[in-house]
């Protein structure tokens, strides 16, 4: 007896690749137990975060695998209607070459309108409705009401792409990092989910002979790992990023993100909008009060309306509490 896709997906432990890593079988199987004539699908190529890059190496290299992993989810889940959604550089790079390979299905190429935001699912789903770009309340998770009320599948480009290799038997727990920063072999690179970043350092030729740190996970959302605490599994998605360590890139760093991070805010909840202001004042300063950055920090991360606000504390708190103390 063939094997139902979902638990063939289920048997894999394939989790999203978006950054949330939620296990992709349940949104697949709550999509399919909603009871509507109308359902969408929405494939998120926004990749808004700084140092992931993998989404466009797929775009590049595996246009058919990303478009039977949609045609699956058509065919699976009653899907009636699905999008594409890229970011300005993706949409001019790839558009004519995705809509040759849609074919017959109903999926248009969305150009994304909301920058970093749009990698929340919500948003997405506002941004496609043509509202403002901000954050829903959750639940109803978008797989019971997502666009125009209607069940809608959000993966990102990568776990689509990993579920046509499932359905074909052909998928080996592997899954896409990017590498840059200050390494000899930058790129993106196929290999074992399970491998420690060391080791994904080593394999790839990028493990630096100078002292250094990284930043893992969710490109520039993502937390701040020294030399010596390698030894782990990456999570988010998948971006290692390598920086001398030294006091003058830290500060830089810190520069960098409070920037990006600032001016990508939303400005729908208080604790997000002014604790960026706040600390952006403090590091364009250079005089980071410890008990004011640890007030910001706390109600960023327990208060913050959506994961944004929740999400930029983690690279401040481990600079803060490895790089600077």
């Amino acid at each position: 007896m063939k094997k139902d896709l979902i638990e063939k997906i289920k048997k894999s432990k394939l989790t999203g690749r978006g950054g949330g890593g939620f296990p992709t079988h349940l949104k697949w199987q709550a999509t399919k137990d909603e009871k509507s004539k109308i359902k969408y699908l929405v494939c998120n190529g926004s990749e808004g975060e700084r140092g992931v890059f993998k989404d466009k190496y797929i775009l590049e290299n595996y246009t058919e695998e990303l478009i039977d992993g949609m045609r699956l989810a058509f065919q699976k889940l009653g899907i009636t209607k699905g999008y594409i959604y890229l970011n300005h550089e993706y949409y001019k790079l790839f558009s004519k070459k995705l809509k040759k390979a849609i074919g017959e299905l109903d999926i248009e190429v969305f150009q994304k309108r909301g920058e970093y935001l749009a990698g929340e699912e919500t948003v997405v789903c506002n941004v496609i409705e043509g509202k403002v770009v901000m954050p829903r309340n959750k639940p109803p998770y978008p797989t019971q009401s997502g666009i125009n009320g209607k069940p809608t599948l959000i993966n990102n480009i990568e776990t689509l792409y990993h579920v046509a290799k499932i359905e074909k038997g052909e998928y080996e727990n592997t899954r896409f990092y990017t590498i840059s920063g200050d390494v000899k072999n930058p790129g993106v690179f196929e290999l074992p989910e399970n491998m420690t970043m060391e080791n994904i350092l080593k394999q790839t030729k990028n493990y630096p002979k100078f002292k250094f740190f990284a930043q893992v996970g969710g490109g520039w959302s993502g937390s701040i790992l020294l030399s010596t605490e390698l030894k782990q599994i990456p999570q988010g998605g998948g971006a290692i990023i390598v920086y001398r360590q030294n006091k003058k890139v830290v500060m830089e760093l810190m520069q960098k993100l409070i920037d990006f991070f600032a001016a990508q805010n939303c400005d729908k909840c208080v604790p997000c909008r002014e604790g960026t202001y706040r600390l952006q004042e403090m590091i364009k300063a250079g005089n980071i009060d410890k008990e004011t950055f640890d007030d910001l920090i706390f109600t960023l991360e327990n208060t913050s309306f959506c994961p944004y606000g929740k999400s930029l504390v983690y690279p401040f708190k481990d600079i803060f509490n490895k790089l600077l103390k």
